[in-house]
């Protein structure tokens, strides 16, 4: 067992903020944290991912549609879908789940 302290938790920035709390080959896990107002610049995961809002506001954009996201909210995103979190009315965190670990099926530079 491991307790993945601060999981969760909202990290005050100016900007997106990324913590990794946790990789093994199977999935991995971390907190994104935006600011009320402020740019999700993210861009396609190769990896499916689950996000488990934790605090705060924002709407979930996808191509296919979009909705609106508050505490206890969980959404999946497939992998390589074009995704981002829009309209932060509230300073918003999520804990973020990838399955397998994140950048795990990325192409290296060396193939």
């Amino acid at each position: 067992m491991r307790i993945l302290e601060g999981a969760g938790t909202y990290v005050a920035t100016t900007s997106n903020h990324w913590e990794e709390h946790l990789e093994v080959p199977d999935l991995s896990c971390g907190t994104y944290s935006l600011p009320a107002g402020g740019t999700d610049p993210q861009s396609p995961h190769t990896e499916d991912e689950i996000y488990l809002v934790t605090h705060g506001r924002a709407t979930l954009w996808t191509p296919s549609g979009s909705a609106p996201m508050g505490p206890g909210d969980v959404a999946f995103v497939p992998a390589g879908e074009e995704h981002r979190f829009i309209d932060i009315v509230e300073d918003f965190a999520v804990v973020v789940v990838f399955g397998p670990a994140e950048y795990s099926r990325a192409e290296s530079d060396t193939d």
